[in-house]
This record gives structure tokens, C-alpha cells and sequence, in this order.
């Protein structure tokens, strides 16, 4: 006599979809466990914050002075953290899945697309506000306080972080479209440039011609703003909503791209 499993029978032996945020934490959890094995990639965005902030203290804090910034490692502290916390990513680590073959090994499980990408944001987010940390330390170090306090130090962070996630559409765009390293770590020339076309050295009304110009539409100008009401002036909201915007305004673009990348890579697998 021939016997069928029943219903139940073979729905126990079908592999079943995770949730989506248990998609998410695996994919979180799995990048942020490789960070230590790669020192390399977070080193320098401590490295470079920190000469910056340095170098700029003891060859301009007079001169800025002298030009109206009362408190110029306080004006200063907020560029060391945008320096910190923009193009750090888990980019080059999804180019190296993608070359060994294990993105696509994924795409063949039922591990949602949008987790695959989403996860090693939230691993990113996590990242980029930790490097937060040190680098205000040191501005603490050298005498620089917040007006707003504890609570401020906090949401100054957590805007950083934001910022941080907003610019990394750009490089995760640039990996699933090329899948090539080199093309990953130049990512970073989206940013550096306009960095130095803003109110990075002087503020708004100490700059002229077409420096002016570009700073009043740099969406960094409104961020450096944002991070600077929070540590001088305290919690004035026509200064902290701009900033915002300009998060906004920078993400909607970058995860646009990452995502249509995203998009044509799994529709080439």
C-alpha cells in the first residue's frame, strides 16, 4: 500500500522565508564582525579628522579669531566629525562578496534584496557613530564643550550618523554597478572636494565671490550649521531644521542610486 505525506508533512520540510528584520540583523551582524578584521578601512577616517582638526587649530585659530569666529575649535570640532563619519562603508566588503561569487550565492536564498543592501547600512550607521566618540573626546580634550548638553551630544551624534548613511548610496551604488575596488575607494572625491566650497574655515558672512556662491548651496554648509547650533548656541531650530533637509536631500539622491543598482545586479544574476 502506497502512502502520500501529508500537507503538513511537506510543508515541514520547505525551507520557510526570515522576517525582514531578521534578514536585516544578519546581514548587520555579519559586517560589523568583519570590521575588526579589516583595520585598515576604519583607521584612516581617525586618522584623517584628526590631522585635520589639529592642523587647522594651530595654523588658523588666529587668523579666524581675528575674523569673528569666537570659539574656533568649537567651529572647527564639527568639520573633524564630517571627516570621520563620510564614506565610511561596508562598500569594499560587498565588491570582495560580489568577486568570490557569495552575493550571488545569496541571491539564490530567500533572503529579501532590499536586506541585502539595508543591512549593511544599519551596520555602517553603527560604525559611523562610533567614530563619533574619539573624535569629540578630543575636542573635549582641548576645551570644547556643549551649549546644549548631554541630550545635545547625543542628537549630534545621531545627525553625524545620519549623514554618514545619507553619502553611503554613493559608494554602494558604485560597487554593485562595478563590483571593482578602485572604483569603491574613489567614492570618496564626491565629498572631498566640496568639503573645502563651504563654511568649513570662515563662516557665511566672511565669505565673498563665488566661494559664497557655491557654500550657499553645498548642502555641507547647512550640516557644519546644524552641528555648530548644537555645540554653541543651543537648541535653535532654524538652525538645526537645514541641516536636515540637507540629509535628506543628499540620501533621497545616493540610496536612490544604490538601490537601482542594486536592482540591475540582481537582475543580471
Amino acid at each position: 500500500m502506497t502512502t502520500t505525506p501529508s500537507t503538513m508533512d511537506r510543508a515541514d520540510t520547505e525551507a520557510h522565508r526570515a522576517g525582514f528584520v531578521r534578514d536585516l540583523f544578519s546581514v548587520a551582524t555579519r559586517a560589523l564582525r568583519s570590521i575588526p578584521r579589516g583595520p585598515a578601512e576604519v583607521i584612516p577616517a581617525l586618522i584623517i579628522p584628526v590631522f585635520f582638526f589639529a592642523v587647522n587649530i594651530g595654523a588658523l585659530e588666529p587668523l579666524a579669531e581675528a575674523s569673528g569666529v569666537e570659539d574656533f575649535r568649537a567651529f572647527q570640532l564639527p568639520v573633524a566629525i564630517i571627516f570621520a563619519v563620510t564614506g565610511v562603508s561596508r562598500a569594499s566588503g560587498l565588491v570582495t562578496d560580489i568577486s568570490s561569487g557569495y552575493f550571488d550565492r545569496l541571491l539564490l536564498t530567500p533572503m529579501r534584496r532590499s536586506a541585502l543592501l539595508l543591512g549593511l547600512m544599519v551596520a555602517d550607521l553603527v560604525l559611523v557613530m562610533a567614530l563619533c566618540v574619539p573624535v569629540l573626546i578630543l575636542g573635549f580634550a582641548v576645551g570644547v564643550d556643549f551649549t546644549t548638553g548631554i541630550a545635545g551630544a547625543i542628537v549630534f551624534i545621531a545627525i553625524a550618523g545620519l549623514w554618514g548613511i545619507a553619502f553611503t548610496g554613493f559608494p554602494y551604488a558604485i560597487a554593485l554597478r562595478t563590483g571593482t575596488p578602485g572604483a569603491v575607494n574613489s567614492s570618496f572625491l564626491f565629498f572631498f572636494p566640496f568639503a573645502f566650497l563651504t563654511t568649513a574655515f570662515l563662516p557665511q558672512e566672511a565669505l565673498s565671490g563665488w566661494l559664497s556662491v557655491v557654500a550657499d548651496y553645498n548642502p555641507i554648509t547647512y550640516l557644519l550649521s546644524t552641528l555648530r547650533s548644537l555645540l554653541s548656541d543651543g537648541w535653535i531650530w532654524a538652525d538645526i531644521w537645514p541641516g536636515l533637509v540637507a540629509i535628506v536631500g543628499v540620501g533621497t539622491v545616493s540610496f536612490t542610486l544604490a538601490f537601482s543598482a542594486l536592482r540591475g545586479r540582481v537582475s543580471r544574476a
